[in-house]
């Protein structure tokens, strides 16, 4: 019945390249929108309206750094410049842990705040915990993904899951434990990260996929 639960309350994330996605993303079953500003040209303020005209959804804004897999490869305080134009039109920041300092005006604007770190390979339980802290620290939402190496090491990630407090988000990076994207909303990871065609991370499932695998798994 827990999994039941999880599973439903469970929240799908279109993960957007292009703010013309938008439309498709919420007829196919996503429930939040997340733009990807590091992958896209232009006014990051007119996308997100674009965005807004074409879907009902909330709206994440993402300037994934090159250090975590995005292509933003500026200072922090250069990202709080990028991003302030656009904290006034959507719901929720991105805000990676180096950028922490900067993450007063989110604050301040009542936007949430899904404070991430991506890892590429898997970190001890212990770390894992104290990451959790550092993240909740100054975000609503940590979201940590990180790329196990066998199959201990997701049963690792999936036991910290379970155990860590509410709301929280895991994934994997990669395609390796692809499978772990599915496992982990059963355990209790609050976004699953999804496309609509162009994948924003390798080994994403498309929101059609994700929402027939939902639907199997509740």
């Amino acid at each position: 019945m827990a999994a039941r639960l999880t599973v439903w309350y469970m929240q799908i994330v279109a993960s957007l390249t292009d703010p013309a996605q938008a439309a498709a993303a919420q007829a196919q079953g996503a429930q939040i929108i997340e733009l990807r500003f590091d992958l896209m040209d232009g006014d990051p303020v007119e996308m997100v309206r674009q965005c807004k005209k074409r879907c009902a959804l909330p709206v994440i804004a993402t300037l994934r750094s090159a250090q975590e897999g995005g292509r933003y490869f500026g200072s922090p305080e250069e990202w709080a410049q990028k991003i302030a134009p656009v904290i006034p039109f959507v719901d929720y920041v991105d805000v990676e842990q180096p950028f922490a300092r900067e993450a007063g005006p989110v604050i301040a604007a009542g936007r949430a705040i899904i404070a991430s770190h991506h890892e590429a390979q898997m970190m001890p339980l212990h770390v894992l915990f104290v990451l959790e802290q550092e993240l909740r620290a100054y975000g609503d939402i940590p979201k940590i993904i990180v790329t196990p190496n066998n199959e201990d090491d997701l049963i690792d990630l999936i036991a910290f899951t379970r155990a860590a407090k509410k709301p929280i988000c895991t994934g994997v990076m990669g395609s390796s434990f692809r499978y772990a994207r599915a496992i982990l909303p059963l355990f209790g990871s609050e976004f699953v990260y999804c496309h609509t065609g162009v994948p924003t991370a390798e080994g994403q499932y498309s929101v059609e996929e994700f929402v027939a695998l939902a639907k199997l798994l509740a």
